[in-house]
């Protein structure tokens, strides 16, 4: 089956969160209908242990970290997934950033 849309989830620090929402404008993702930049994001505690040869943004190699964070959630066309993620990579401060990518059954997006 094939899924028009996804829904990124999209963690990182709060100071990161206006140059990730400028360059998922710049992909065009959270367009819906007449509107652009449509986004939702929400507090969460975020946990990790950072591994040896790890080079963590937050946190030391070894020791349990936990932080406040926020979980970013929008909509993109599939078809330009790879772009998107290219573009979230591109401004996220994480060696490895967390982007659940969701794929989205059914939707009232409506592009013009």
């Amino acid at each position: 089956m094939e899924f028009p849309f996804c829904k990124l989830e999209i963690f990182l620090p709060q100071t990161h969160l206006d140059v990730l929402r400028e360059a998922l404008r710049k992909v065009d993702a959270g367009h819906i209908g007449r509107y652009d930049s449509c986004l939702s994001y929400s507090p969460v505690t975020s946990c990790w242990r950072p591994l040896d040869g790890a080079e963590p943004y937050l946190g030391e190699v070894g020791a349990l970290c936990t932080q406040p964070e926020l979980k970013v959630e929008v909509t993109c066309s599939t078809a330009r997934l790879e772009e998107t993620l290219a573009a979230v990579k591109a401004v996220h401060p994480y060696e490895e950033p967390v982007i659940n990518v969701i794929p989205l059954w059914r939707t009232g997006l409506q592009f013009e």
